[in-house]
């Protein structure tokens, strides 16, 4: 299973809510150096733009996966204009404001911004 595949494994499970911090956390864990019950705590408050609309739990997750990686500020900063460019905001609260104003529900519109963020950070661990 790839990292995407335990991704989408992790948002479809349905005995544990896995928040967006967490779901993209979880598939790099190994590359953390983490296993993957120290992966679900480091990433339990960070859902919901850290449970108050702040920074998406998605971004969040995956800027501990860079900086577990060793990565720098330049690949945080791409991430980020990635994330940006593909979704306009980073916030959580502006997310699920633009997903209500395209008439999206909550559970897909938060499972895309997860699949994204995932796909920017695989692209950026390869280059």
């Amino acid at each position: 299973m790839d990292r995407m595949e335990a991704c989408r494994a992790l948002r479809g499970d349905t005995n544990v809510h896995y928040n967006c911090a967490q779901a993209v956390l979880l598939p790099f864990a190994d590359q953390c150096g983490l296993d993957e019950k120290a992966a679900f705590q480091l990433g339990a408050h960070f859902g919901a733009g850290m449970r108050h609309g702040s920074t998406c739990g998605a971004v969040t997750g995956a800027l501990m996966v860079l900086g577990m990686a060793g990565k720098g500020e330049a690949e945080s900063r791409e991430l980020l204009r990635r994330f940006r460019e593909k979704n306009q905001v980073l916030d959580c609260a502006g997310l699920l404001q633009r997903a209500k104003e395209n008439g999206e529900e909550r559970k897909p519109h938060c499972d895309r911004m997860v699949y994204d963020a995932v796909e920017i950070l695989q692209d950026l661990l390869e280059e």
